[in-house]
């Protein structure tokens, strides 16, 4: 009998820890590294040849909202065809447990527009053979994986069904004995797997208030009382266990902060700090961000930020877009049914208002965002123009070039909208931190606009390779090591003797990111926009390869990750 199941021989390792790329062989037993070194030719089942490959860890990826799409993709692409071999699930308070059977459709609903999910798919795509939070993790545990999900509670299912769903969205402080449930549940969840908690704190009369529920209404997260987090946070300190999630921008930057720190300190454990973000025209943001990070972690106080590190834009229609929400002229424009849409986005009376109050949260200035995808021949003219160049050649503002052109063509007219942190001087300064954790992919959402679930490639193939900012040893570090200390995946994130085998080998001068395309992969007949990579030649989850050359495998060797391990 072997020694090895197989062996990884010959590539170049960067395990992770930061050392020194070494080369060698990589012995796996069980789903186990066995053995890094000289290994013998006899001594595996099988061999897999790196020569001339980089060998390192799987990255993870700590913001996903693939809890609805893992049931029906067990590869949770985009995420697995970028070498992401772990994902985190539940973030920013949004997720399907623990839901009644009578609120299911509500649950849907809600997530269709913050988090941009389509309904038909969900409604297809998901068992629902669950109703309380542990049912929910033996559904994933069930289910076949390609990749390995690790769980947050996500806290807006736990205050509607504490609560009610009106009391939830109202915003009420919970009364003693709801306080005591809503512990209660989360210790509850944590005692059969989870792994802390997120939550969305963006009220709604903030200057970021972008992602809301399909009525345009705040989410309960949104709304939920100072004191509920403070309650959840104790949780994690009886436990000295978890770590947190949380978004919370109310435009008070130094109340959030303070905030965040709170809920550190109450808690003891980390908490994960959403976005650090460069904005190409207010750069003084992210230097404050990073400023204010930095003082946490000199005065011991365990907040750590997650960088939007992709210049992934978005490609949209006005059929399903709702990252205009910052304004709140935009989002009544936006919500509705597409026939009631349609009527308020011809409306003459709104456009004052719409053109008053333009947003630029998610996607920088508007009148920036081009014209990519004009359908009738008469506007084909203006293919790749943007808002105010075609404005200024029609004599009309940058807003109702966009919105003629979009009811006119029946909300069908696709923009582009580049994102607005595209400097690479401000990304430096992003990556000069070396504890800012990359992504955010938003994996699972946002599906018909957004690609980010690519960092990872484009890290390797922008931050590293193109523009020298930081080492292979480094980067590997920053996309798994790091991530995977923080959010507690036990054993993860390096290539060592004893961690479990979750690995890749590519061609470093031969990764890429691939062009964007349209994919009908979705449940209930619906799409998707993806991009996939090449250069990545094999990708191993728990010892077992899952990925070869771009393609799949059909092996399910993910697992999840009860208590991180």
């Amino acid at each position: 009998m072997a020694r090895f199941d197989r062996v990884i021989r010959g590539g170049m390792i960067v395990d992770g820890s930061r050392l020194p790329r070494f080369r060698a062989d990589v012995g796996i037993k069980d789903g186990i590294i066995a053995a890094i070194g000289r290994i013998g030719a006899d001594e595996a089942d099988e061999t897999i040849d790196a020569d001339g490959l980089i060998v390192a860890p799987g990255f993870v990826d700590l913001h996903t909202h693939y809890d609805a799409q893992l049931f029906w993709d067990p590869y949770c692409t985009l995420s697995s065809w970028h070498g992401i071999t772990s994902v985190v699930i539940g973030n920013c308070g949004f997720g399907f447990a623990p839901v009644r059977p009578a609120e299911r459709e509500r649950a849907m609903m809600s997530m269709t527009r913050v988090e941009a999910i389509p309904m038909a798919s969900m409604k297809t795509g998901m068992p629902w053979d669950w109703v309380t939070f542990p049912e929910f993790l033996d559904a994933v545990d069930r289910a076949p994986k390609a990749i390995n999900i690790l769980p947050y509670v996500p806290v807006s299912p736990l205050l509607i069904w504490v609560m009610g769903f009106d009391a939830a969205k109202a915003g009420k402080r919970p009364t003693k004995e709801q306080h005591a449930e809503l512990r209660r549940l989360l210790h509850e969840a944590m005692d059969a797997g989870a792994c802390g908690w997120s939550a969305q704190r963006m009220l709604p009369t903030g200057p970021a208030a972008v992602q809301r529920d399909y009525d345009g209404s705040p989410m309960p997260t949104d709304v939920m009382h100072d004191d509920t987090c403070r309650e959840f946070a104790r949780v994690l300190a009886e436990r000295n266990d978890g770590f947190v999630q949380m978004l919370l921008v109310s435009g008070d930057n130094a109340r959030d902060r303070a905030f965040y720190e709170e809920v550190a300190t109450l808690s003891g454990r980390p908490v994960i700090m959403n976005v650090v973000q460069a904005f190409d025209d207010r750069p003084h943001i992210h230097r404050h961000v990073l400023a204010w990070l930095r003082s946490c972690r000199e005065r011991g106080i365990r907040v750590v930020g997650q960088g939007l590190t992709t210049d992934a834009g978005f490609t949209f229609t006005f059929e399903e877009w709702n990252l205009f929400d910052d304004q709140q002229v935009w989002c009544e424009a936006t919500t509705g049914t597409r026939s009631e849409r349609l009527a308020k986005l011809a409306d003459p009376a709104r456009r004052p208002a719409l053109r008053a109050n333009l947003p630029i949260t998610a996607t920088g200035p508007l009148p920036q965002i081009a014209i990519v995808g004009p359908r009738l021949d008469k506007n084909r003219q203006w293919l790749d123009y943007t808002l105010a160049h075609a404005g200024e050649k029609m004599g009309k503002h940058p807003v109702d070039v966009m919105l003629d052109m979009a009811v006119e063509e029946d909300l069908k007219t696709e923009f582009f909208a580049a994102p607005p942190n595209g400097k690479i001087e401000y990304l430096k300064e992003l990556v000069d931190d070396p504890y800012v954790l990359f992504g955010v992919s938003d994996g699972g959402a946002h599906t018909k606009f957004l690609t980010a679930g690519r960092y990872p490639t484009e890290t390797l193939c922008k931050v590293v390779r193109e523009h020298g900012m930081l080492s292979l040893e480094e980067a590997h570090w920053r996309l798994s090591a790091l991530p995977a200390e923080v959010a507690g995946f036990r054993g993860r994130g390096v290539l060592k003797k004893g961690a479990p085998a979750d690995i890749i080998a590519y061609d470093f001068d031969g990764l890429a990111v691939l062009a964007d395309e349209i994919a009908y992969d979705l449940p209930g007949g619906e799409w998707r926009r993806i991009q996939r990579s090449e250069g990545y030649r094999y990708i191993l989850v728990n010892g077992e390869i899952t990925m070869r050359d771009g393609k799949p495998t059909n092996r399910y060797s993910g697992r999840l990750l009860r208590h991180g391990g």
